[in-house]
């Protein structure tokens, strides 16, 4: 179809040049002579021009959609964007399994004296004769002193038995500073006295018991017998 539109098209440019210049006229002048044939007076008559122009409204038909070339490159990363809403609380998870009990670790000592103890003129540590409970050796029953080889929160308990008409004047130390204080004042009764503390060690951290210095006049009382002084301590 777009030969015959292209033909018509031609067509319609294609304009009689303009009459020749002087000479007479004569009625059958307006009749072309055959292109490219001499008149008369030997001159060649007019050649018409003929100029090409094309339609282009035939030729704007959509053609159809080509393939999806290659993907560019990615670009370089932007700025991060701002901070978004906080979201609502998630749900409550599932219980996890229970851990395995062997690696629980343990620490605990329970030891006694069985013998009386009097002030000195300096501070005396007790020094414990009778073993209970001493769990991996953490209490050095030679200086009656606790070792932490696990570091944790303890809890600490001391019995004593008081001596008639003597005072009573004891500490719990945490290496060497005073955390709890055991006493009972002179009396024509014994009796016995407990004081008990938790407290948070460090790895190589020291627990004892004091018996403070002859300047107040004091004592417990034991025998061979009975156990009345206990140091109890556990993880």
């Amino acid at each position: 179809m777009l030969g015959p539109l292209l033909f018509l098209s031609l067509l319609s440019v294609v304009a009689p040049g303009p009459p020749p210049s002087g000479g007479c006229r004569r009625c059958c002048d307006h009749l072309e002579p055959p292109e490219g044939t001499r008149d008369r007076s030997g001159r060649f008559s007019h050649v018409p021009e003929v100029r090409t122009y094309i339609n282009m409204t035939i030729l704007k038909d959509k053609g159809d959609r080509g393939d999806r070339g290659t993907p560019g490159k990615v670009g370089m990363d932007g700025p991060p964007g701002a901070r978004g809403p906080l979201g609502s609380k998630g749900s409550k998870g599932q219980a996890g399994a229970p851990g395995d009990p062997c690696k629980v670790q343990h620490s605990a000592f329970s030891v006694g004296r069985r013998k009386s103890l009097h002030s000195l003129e300096t501070y005396q540590a007790l020094i414990f004769d009778t073993v209970f409970v001493n769990m991996d050796e953490h209490f050095n029953m030679f200086e009656g002193k606790f070792i932490c080889q696990i570091p944790g929160i303890y809890f600490f308990n001391v019995n004593i038995h008081t001596w008639n008409f003597k005072e009573t004047y004891l500490h719990i130390m945490l290496n060497e500073a005073e955390k709890a204080i055991i006493y009972a004042q002179p009396s024509d009764r014994s009796i016995m006295q407990s004081q008990s503390v938790m407290l948070e060690l460090g790895l190589k951290d020291e627990v004892w018991v004091r018996l403070y210095k002859r300047e107040r006049e004091n004592a417990i009382y034991s025998d061979d017998v009975d156990v009345y002084i206990t140091f109890n301590g556990y993880l």
